[in-house]
Formats: C-alpha cells, structure tokens, sequence
C-alpha cells in the first residue's frame, strides 16, 4: 500500500523520509502551495513591534518559516516574547529559525492533538489582561484561539504572512494522482488539513468514486472533511510518526 503524503512540499519531503525509513511505500503528492504574502509591509511592520508583544503564535510550521523568513537583519528575537507553537513541527521550524527554546510554548508531547485548544492548555493559566498578542497564520484560519485569548482581555492582531493556494501539479505528480484514483485500494491518502482535501476534489475534477479511498486523517474536523468528500473509510491518528504508521499497518489489503 502507498501512502501519499499530502502536506506542503516544505514538510511533505521529511515525511516521505521518515515513511520510508520505518518500511512504508510513501510519496509526496502536496496539495497546497504555499506562496508569500503579496504585501511584505505588515509582516515587516510586525517585526518592529515584536518586542512590545507577550506572545506571537504561529499556527503551522509555514508561518513559522515565512514569518521568520522576513526578520529584518537587524532585529532578533525579543527575549521577553513568547513563541506559541501548535505542534512539534512548528516548534522545530522555530528553533531551526533561532528563536531561543526557552522562548517556545508548545502542547505537552501527549497531547491528544496539536492544535490551538492544545496550545491553550499550556497559556490559560497566565495572565492575559492587557497583553498584546500577535497570531501568525496564511490568509484566513479559525477565530477559535484569537476570541479566547481576547475574552481574557488580551488585545490580539491577525497578520498573514503567507498564502494557501492550489497547486500546480508537474507530469509526475499528475501522473501519481491518475494512478490513486485509478487503484484506490492500492493507496492511502495521509491528511493534515481540510484544504487539502478541498484541494484534492478540485484536481480530480466532478465525477470521482471516492468510496473505494482510504485516508488517515490527523484531526476529527480533518476526518469529518474526508468523509464529506465521500471517502470510504477514513481512520483518525495522532500527528505523530509513530501513530500514523500504526494506523497505516492496521488497514487491511
């Protein structure tokens, strides 16, 4: 069975490495493009104003990357802001990116998910009253974490420091796709996000059987967007290596 790894091409590549190293037939196939945001102004706007934040959060390791990306040379990372980070991949593009691991606050490694409720579960017992608060993200995102943070009395400011888009997919991986619809048995789709599979029914064009598809999805909302989609059988896993490959060698051939 070939699992698909589905993530942006930044985090797909590490994936399929990892796949392939605990025995899996793993391949990427990205189904979001991620392209910077078309005006740098804010994000650079948001720099200079860093230091008189209590925390920047960054909701995937992609705003974590083009955010960082844009530091002015001559600014580092104020020591008395914290990073928020959803999970372990965005913690590592942040440390990768030299913000100071004392500075992360990150969900505990058994959290049930990696996600902004998770997040919160390690910053509800501060103090928020009065503190500005920066979340990063693409063009648009959930509200959940933004109206928590500001029904404790923090001041918090969105900025986009990227976009989400459909990909354009090369001969290959045209090629890949034909071949997973064609044998959905013979493949596994690995998701990490609702775009994504938008972004899959958009390439596959009207028309398409999903009942025979199989997917692991790594949220319920990501699993419930699989079904929708028409999936036939769609399995919930922890964010995880390990727990993705356990669920990938629990399915049947």
């Amino acid at each position: 069975m070939r699992a698909i790894v589905t993530r942006p091409a930044a985090q797909a590549a590490g994936w399929v490495a990892r796949l392939r190293d605990a025995g899996h037939d793993a391949v990427a196939l990205p189904l979001i493009a991620i392209a910077p945001a078309p005006d740098p102004a804010p994000v650079q706007a948001a720099w200079r104003s860093l230091a008189a934040r209590r925390l920047a959060v960054f909701v995937s390791p992609n705003a974590a990357a083009q955010f960082l990306a844009a530091r002015p040379a001559d600014l580092a990372w104020p020591a008395a802001t914290l990073a928020g980070s959803t999970g372990p991949g965005t913690s590592l593009a942040l440390r990768e990116q030299g913000v100071p691991p004392g500075c992360i606050v990150e969900p505990g490694a058994d959290a049930p998910q990696f996600d902004s409720e998770a997040l919160w579960a390690r910053l509800r017992d501060r103090d928020w009253q009065g503190a500005q608060v920066l979340i990063v993200r693409g063009d648009g995102g959930r509200e959940w974490l933004a109206e928590t943070l500001r029904a404790q009395g923090a001041s918090v400011a969105l900025l986009a420091a990227y976009r989400r888009c459909v990909p354009e997919l090369d001969a290959r991986e045209r090629a890949l796709l034909g071949e997973a619809l064609r044998a959905p048995r013979a493949h596994v789709w690995l998701f990490s996000s609702s775009e994504a599979i938008d972004n899959l029914g958009a390439l596959a064009g009207a028309g398409v059987d999903w009942s025979q598809a199989r997917a692991v999805a790594t949220h319920a909302r990501i699993a419930a967007r699989a079904q929708q989609l028409g999936l036939g059988q769609v399995e919930l896993a922890r964010p995880t290596l390990a727990a993705v490959s356990a669920c990938i060698q629990s399915l049947p051939p």
